[in-house]
């Protein structure tokens, strides 16, 4: 028996945002269609943290994999991240193990093609300025993912600390075929100019005032994850098409939607699958709200395993 063992490096060598999407696409509609095993997450709680546990398998594509998230507070008393994550693919024929790999990469990389999947459906075809609230990893990767989908002119980025905000333009500036990027002046004057917003931060409190949204905007929320965290506030769930990854996940996670009682009009998946619109006119504002699922993970590690094979990434170990 053997493994292919990736590092950070090796994933984002690997696979590239648009096939990303393209992957996480393909999981959407598998999930919508009831072609998709995904049991609920298993937490395990340690005198230290906790662990969470996301299996998943794909029956269409034989995607199978797990990941592996660890929380523990005090790791950085020892020089260590406080979440690790890990991600384990398995043959779904065997049973057998084929890859370990780092996991926060992996997840950022299936985050932003989330989003990807969202603006390819919900955003207007001639999308030209994008609002982005936080300048972390999630953030990069959502923009990432939206200028592979639209031709991105401008991007006004929000953020709580000056000096963070402007080491990410300056970083984004140097990205092929960068668009212009500048530091937004205040919420609303970045998001009253933008065709789509994408808010990846872990606030309490909502980032901008939905009455500021022209009409025909985009957002998509990818940074609260639990009921009291909010990003979007009700004025625009109100105003907005809802969109979300998984009903069932977004009710029990996504303050956004919690808190607002949104109503919610379709799963991404059945978007994709074309049992529901996406994208209805020009003046529609849609909203996706996605909290992360361990479809995603299993199609995105298969993807960058098969990648990785093909290019040669990575240490394969003899495990027997």
């Amino acid at each position: 028996m053997q493994i292919r063992v990736l590092t950070a490096s090796d994933i984002r060598s690997a696979l590239s945002m648009r096939e990303a999407i393209d992957a996480v696409e393909k999981a959407y509609a598998q999930l919508a269609s009831g072609k998709a095993t995904m049991p609920l997450r298993s937490r395990v709680d340690t005198d230290k943290g906790i662990s969470l546990l996301m299996p998943a398998y794909l029956h269409d594509s034989g995607d199978f994999a797990v990941k592996i998230v660890s929380i523990y507070g005090e790791n950085p008393k020892l020089g260590l991240p406080t979440v690790t994550a890990t991600v384990l693919a398995m043959d779904p024929d065997t049973g057998m193990p084929l890859a370990l790999m780092e996991g926060d990469s992996l997840t950022a990389l299936r985050t932003g093609a989330a989003g990807g999947v969202a603006a390819r459906y919900l955003a207007r075809k001639d999308a030209r300025t994008v609002a982005l609230f936080g300048a972390g990893v999630q953030a990069r990767s959502q923009l990432q993912a939206v200028l592979a989908e639209r031709q991105i002119q401008r991007v006004l980025v929000v953020g709580r600390l000056p000096k963070t905000i402007e080491r990410f333009c300056a970083e984004v500036a140097t990205w092929p075929d960068a668009p212009e990027v500048i530091v937004a002046p205040s919420p609303r004057e970045a998001v009253s100019q933008a065709d789509i917003v994408l808010a990846a931060t872990t606030t309490k409190t909502p980032l901008f005032d939905g009455n500021d949204l022209k009409p025909g905007t985009h957002v998509t929320g990818v940074g609260s994850f639990t009921p009291e965290m909010q990003e979007i506030d009700a004025v625009t769930i109100d105003r907005a098409r809802v969109v979300v990854d998984q009903r069932e996940a977004a009710m029990a996670e996504a303050g956004d939607i919690i808190i607002a009682k949104a109503t919610i009009d379709a799963e991404i998946g059945e978007i994709v699958n074309g049992t529901k619109p996406g994208r209805q006119n020009d003046d529609e504002i849609t909203f996706f709200k996605s909290v992360g699922l361990a479809v995603q993970d299993a199609v995105t590690a298969a993807a960058v395993l098969r990648a990785a094979e093909e290019k040669g990434l990575g240490t394969v170990i003899q495990m027997s």
